[in-house]
């Protein structure tokens, strides 16, 4: 098992900047891929950014491209998301999540919330 936990949602207001950081524990070793998504109320969950753990190669939502950076610290089991120049359209739950290979998300932390005033 690998346990996922979000920290660093919060209120911000819009043009601002919030960093997401999961800590990933357990079995961290069967972990090849690190995720970030996102909820709205009302709406499904939608992919936001991946990173693999092994070389670091990233991949983004067009929505958030040249905004968020996703980046991982192998050392210390930790992966995150810088959020800069948010907009109110970015307010939702953020959910980390951790993939043993590259056909399915098999972990999911609790979510963080992040709220985005205009």
């Amino acid at each position: 098992q690998v346990q996922l936990v979000e920290s660093g949602g919060g209120l911000v207001q819009a043009g601002g900047s919030l960093r997401l950081s999961c800590a990933v524990s357990g079995r961290t070793f069967s972990v090849s891929r690190m995720g970030w998504f996102l909820q709205a109320p009302g709406k499904e969950r939608e992919f936001v950014a991946v990173i693999w753990w092994s070389g670091g190669n990233t991949v983004y939502a067009d929505s958030v491209k040249g905004r968020f950076t996703i980046s991982r610290d192998n050392a210390k089991n930790m992966v995150y998301l810088q959020m800069n120049s948010l907009k109110p359209e970015d307010t939702a739950v953020y959910y980390c999540a951790a993939s043993g290979d590259n056909s399915r998300w098999n972990y999911w932390g609790q979510g963080t919330q992040v709220t985005v005033s205009s």
